[in-house]
């Protein structure tokens, strides 16, 4: 009992003290996650909306694809991205094996597919009140989907943050393509599971605090959001 009271003695010093191990790590981690959480946006957004407004043979099947892939095994993602980008693999040129390079790929075909759907949800429940309108008008379809996108921005701020919060807390597809490097791609989660095996809980907790810091502060900007959502709707 002593022991873990003195390991969370010791998280806590290491918080306060802005330990510089502590603090590389988490930056690493944030990096690599935002950026994923970027490229997804950019890829996710039009997608899932593009599926929501228009109507193209295959896109059922589109559809449920996203739906399906929101339930992605991270070390079958893990496992592709290795494959692709090792020596032996069409892209091992590239030489991103074992860096943040592929943590992000790894991160965005984990959090696109979750994007894609949540968005197609949330801009088909628009769209389903603004068609008779924009027929209506006659408004193109690309000024439709970016003005429902505009429309619907609160409500999307919530499908990034969930993208987010499903990409930090990612172990298995990070494991496998960026291999835990000190000081070059050790992330939070990889982190903490090296260090509660090596037995040193006082890193492994003081990470475990950051991170359900960070995944308080993802779920207490969603409230705000989904509030301020709800705000506008009714304003």
């Amino acid at each position: 009992m002593q022991d873990f009271a003195d390991s969370f003695s010791l998280a806590g010093h290491l918080l306060i003290s802005g330990d510089a191990a502590l603090a590389e790590i988490v930056l690493l981690s944030l990096r690599v996650t935002v950026s994923a959480l970027i490229i997804s946006a950019l890829i996710g957004l039009p997608i899932g909306a593009l599926l929501a407004v228009a109507r193209f043979p295959g896109r059922s099947v589109l559809t449920v694809l996203a739906n399906s892939l929101m339930g992605l095994p991270p070390v079958v993602v893990g496992l592709t991205v290795y494959m692709l980008l090792s020596n032996a693999g069409p892209l091992g040129v590239l030489q991103l094996l074992y860096t943040p390079s592929a943590m992000i790929i790894a991160q965005s075909i984990l959090i696109t597919p979750i994007i894609i759907a949540l968005t197609r949800q949330v801009i088909a429940d628009l769209n389903a009140e603004y068609a008779e309108t924009f027929a209506s008008l006659v408004v193109p379809r690309h000024v439709a989907i970016a003005a429902l996108l505009w429309d619907a921005r609160y409500s999307l701020m919530t499908v990034l943050l969930a993208g987010f919060g499903r990409a930090i807390a990612e172990v298995g597809a990070v494991m496998i393509v960026g291999g835990n490097i000190n000081h070059v791609t050790r992330v939070m989660t990889t982190a903490i599971a090296l260090e509660t095996s090596r037995g040193d809980l006082a890193l492994a907790l003081a990470l475990g605090m950051v991170l359900l810091l960070i995944a308080l502060g993802v779920n207490g900007a969603l409230s705000v959001l989904k509030t301020a959502d709800r705000s506008m709707a009714h304003a």
